[in-house]
């Protein structure tokens, strides 16, 4: 039997993908995906068809070009060049939401040259990030509007003024210290040409400080962090009445939402002082009793008691050496079957997701370690994490809902129980 080439392979994979995909769009009243209007996010039914015909269009992009080209295509230099330019001269908003505007105007109103301009613009548009409707003339994309979203903007301004430049100096920081664990040895410090962490020189600049605070807002208001993925996949009903601190909870948006839901649980949510303080007053008159805040130190040893521990997406921003440090913290209140709860993203082994996917999630964790010396975790990583912090940290069970970004990772302090974990997608 004669084989079909790789490239006929993908072409056909392409083609049935979308084709089902857009069965889907059309049953569910989804309008198709346009660059030309308004974001809409795909139903779920469509989503392993997207991920298929993804995949297959991008190895087939790949495998059409020489080598040489492929290579300039991954090298982002340029990219990052243009994405500053638009970000540091707020371009998005100096084009009209339906309309148009000319490269001079925009020159004139970024102080800027107009023939740069339109260099730097035209290079984005290859990339689909705004487009020339009629010589000369410059209006919106699907991607451009994004970015009249205050929290979209300032996600790209971390990017390129921020990250970029600790990318940078990646190779660096890990050629001067090749085994550190520690935040202030890192791209970041040496990009910022400081011994501080990042968290000490972003504290001290308030500027810096609210770009990075409306950056995190962009991640997280994506449908991959969304609050659902913990209400809806762990069982909290089952507990009945318990109490449940929420470490590193910030302002609590995590903590009300619970609470609302199981009327059982009463929650204490810790972070920083500077990070509560004052949050108790945005808490709804019905929740009070049960959602309070209290100033805490990671890495104090913990004096509250609780049935559950809850952790969510705290311990990637730390290294082995901090994460064993911030578990280790809370073995002075813990009970027999008391439940840590940490939910957090789990790294793939290679091929086992989506490839476009998998793309993203190894520039994340390359992000960790540029930014913070901390990672990404395997689900091997987890579980010798676990028991470099103690080995009556039990790990029971972990759940990856559908569209999640991050995995309900159930551990147990030590109940005498030995019971295999088995990784679920429900």
């Amino acid at each position: 039997m004669t084989l079909n080439p790789r490239i006929v392979e993908l072409a056909a994979t392409i083609s049935d993908s979308v084709a089902k995909l857009q069965q889907v769009l059309s049953q569910e009243d989804v309008p198709s995906p346009s660059f030309a209007a308004p974001y809409t996010p795909l139903p779920s039914g469509a989503l392993t068809h997207q991920d298929a015909a993804l995949d297959a269009a991008s190895e087939l992009y790949d495998l059409l070009l020489d080598p040489l080209s492929l290579l300039f295509q991954y090298g982002g230099h340029n990219n990052m060049a243009t994405l500053q330019a638009i970000s540091r001269l707020n371009i998005a908003s100096l084009v009209p939401l339906n309309g148009c505007v000319s490269y001079e105007e925009i020159a004139r109103a970024a102080g800027m040259n107009a023939s740069v301009i339109q260099r730097l613009l035209r290079h984005g548009m290859t990339r689909h990030i705004f487009c020339e409707p009629e010589p000369g003339m410059v209006g919106h994309t699907t991607a451009s509007r994004f970015l009249l979203e205050p929290h979209m903007s300032e996600w790209m301004s971390v990017g390129s003024e921020e990250m970029w430049p600790a990318a940078c100096k990646m190779v660096d920081a890990f050629q001067k210290w090749p085994d550190s664990q520690e935040p202030n040895e890192t791209a970041y410090a040496l990009a910022n040409g400081t011994t501080e962490s990042a968290y000490q020189i972003i504290g001290k600049d308030p500027v810096r400080a609210s770009r990075f605070a409306g950056a995190m807002n962009a991640y997280t208001s994506g449908p991959g962090f969304d609050v659902s993925h913990i209400l809806d996949h762990y069982d909290w009903a089952s507990l009945g009445s318990a109490q449940v601190v929420d470490i590193g909870g910030a302002r609590g948006h995590v903590a009300m939402a619970l609470a609302e839901r199981f009327e059982g649980l009463s929650i204490v949510v810790q972070d920083m002082e500077k990070v509560v303080e004052g949050a108790d007053e945005q808490v709804p008159a019905t929740l009070k009793d049960r959602v309070s805040f209290a100033a805490h130190d990671l890495f104090a040893p913990q004096d509250l008691k609780a049935n559950v521990f809850y952790l969510r997406w705290i311990l990637h921003n730390w290294s082995d050496k901090y994460c064993v440090r911030i578990l280790r913290s809370l073995i002075p209140a813990l009970r027999p079957d008391t439940r840590i709860l940490i939910q957090d993203g789990i790294m793939p082994e290679p091929g086992t997701v989506a490839r476009w996917k998998e793309k993203d999630l190894r520039s994340a964790d390359l992000n960790m370690a540029a930014i913070f010396n901390a990672r990404e975790r395997s689900m091997a990583e987890w579980r010798s994490l676990l028991r470099e912090a103690d080995d009556r940290f039990e790990l029971r069970d972990v759940v990856l809902p559908p569209g999640s970004a991050l995995a309900n990772i159930d551990v147990r302090w030590n109940d005498g129980r030995d019971q295999e974990t088995v990784v679920k997608a429900h």
